[in-house]
């Protein structure tokens, strides 16, 4: 399949810019995948379609604030970081910017001096680096003083009021560069009514990275190559998901994060298996979902692997033609946009 296959023509003014407060009054599209019937509801109303005995799996990862913006010591220009994954106490995977004059031997400061990186080696991703970081102190202390949320790049105003909005209220593990956007719609008080209505809640993790938010520039899908990002799935979560199943209910996933990281761990006998590790999974169209009986997710980039990985579970048709209503209803689009059921 070429990479045009999933272009799909979006209004700009249709970008989020802002999330919807309180976060469960987003709009939420339902797509039963088989009939191909859609309904036009709010996001609290997600109850109406899961049933007890349902699990649902969320990603439990926390968004840190991984963009530096600091000085190149070499030119005294403005460096940006953007950081992708740790590799021990003091070295990271990281985004650059400016690349032609971040090369490894640089070095650039952030916080008048407070914080330096220097830059060892390149990254097979465009852009990418590995960084040492030298400083005094607790270096998460200087990450929340220093670092700022890494809003994507077509929102235009890159400071929250709050930087909590880009986070989900069950963020519990530090680690993402970006926030898996489809459970920033979920309040406390919605998940006490989902419980209630006896769905179990799994929690597991996938720090976000480069393998999610990556453009795909390669003309054919095939070429594309996923980066690697950090899983775990418990024996405890493993053994409730297989036991909604077992018992009649569904596993229901909110979000492409955990899809990837379930189906990873899942082969075609359909069993969660417990795992932990580094997965570069890319479900695109002709895929075998093993794990996935239903998807909440958001409203993604056009020709992303994220559209890809939607296309694959409700069919490319069936999603175009959903983005295509969505578009026409003037849902909002993207990391703080509505949301989709599918099922």
């Amino acid at each position: 399949m070429r990479t045009d296959d999933f272009a799909y023509d979006l209004p700009e003014g249709l970008i989020a810019q802002r999330p919807v407060e309180p976060r469960d009054e987003s709009r939420l599209l339902v797509c039963d995948r088989t009939a191909g019937v859609r309904e036009h509801r709010r996001f609290r109303d997600i109850t109406a379609y899961l049933r007890p005995l349902d699990a649902l799996a969320i990603n439990v990862t926390r968004t840190i604030p991984a963009r530096l913006i600091g000085v190149c010591e070499r030119t005294g220009g403005e460096a940006e970081l953007l950081l992708l994954r740790r590799l021990d106490d003091i070295s990271w995977e990281a985004l650059v910017r400016p690349g032609r004059k971040l090369k490894p031997g640089a070095g650039c400061v952030f916080g008048g001096g407070l914080l330096r990186a220097e830059i060892i080696d390149y990254m097979p991703a465009e852009g990418g680096r590995v960084v040492r970081f030298s400083y005094e102190g607790v270096f998460e202390e200087l990450l929340g003083r220093l670092g700022k949320m890494p809003l994507p790049p077509y929102i235009r105003h890159q400071t929250l009021a709050d930087p909590a909005q880009y986070n989900t209220v069950y963020a519990a593990r530090e680690g993402s560069a970006a926030t898996p956007t489809a459970g920033l719609h979920f309040t406390e008080e919605l998940l006490e009514r989902i419980t209630r209505i006896g769905v179990r809640i799994v929690p597991i993790l996938l720090h976000v990275g480069l393998g999610t938010f990556r453009p795909v520039k390669a003309e054919r899908v095939a070429d594309h190559v996923m980066h690697e990002e950090y899983y775990e799935v418990t024996q405890g979560a493993a053994d409730t998901l297989n036991d909604a199943r077992v018992r009649g209910g569904r596993i229901v996933c909110v979000g492409t994060t955990t899809v990837r990281t379930l189906e990873t761990v899942t082969g075609s006998d359909r069993i969660v298996k417990p795992g932990v590790g580094y997965t570069d999974i890319f479900l695109t169209p002709g895929r075998a979902f093993h794990a996935t009986d239903a998807l909440i997710t958001n409203f993604h980039l056009p020709r992303s692997t994220l559209l890809m990985l939607v296309s694959a579970f409700m069919g490319l048709e069936n999603a175009l033609a959903a983005y295509e209503e969505a578009v026409r209803e003037k849902y909002r689009f993207f990391s703080f946009g509505d949301a989709m059921l599918i099922i």
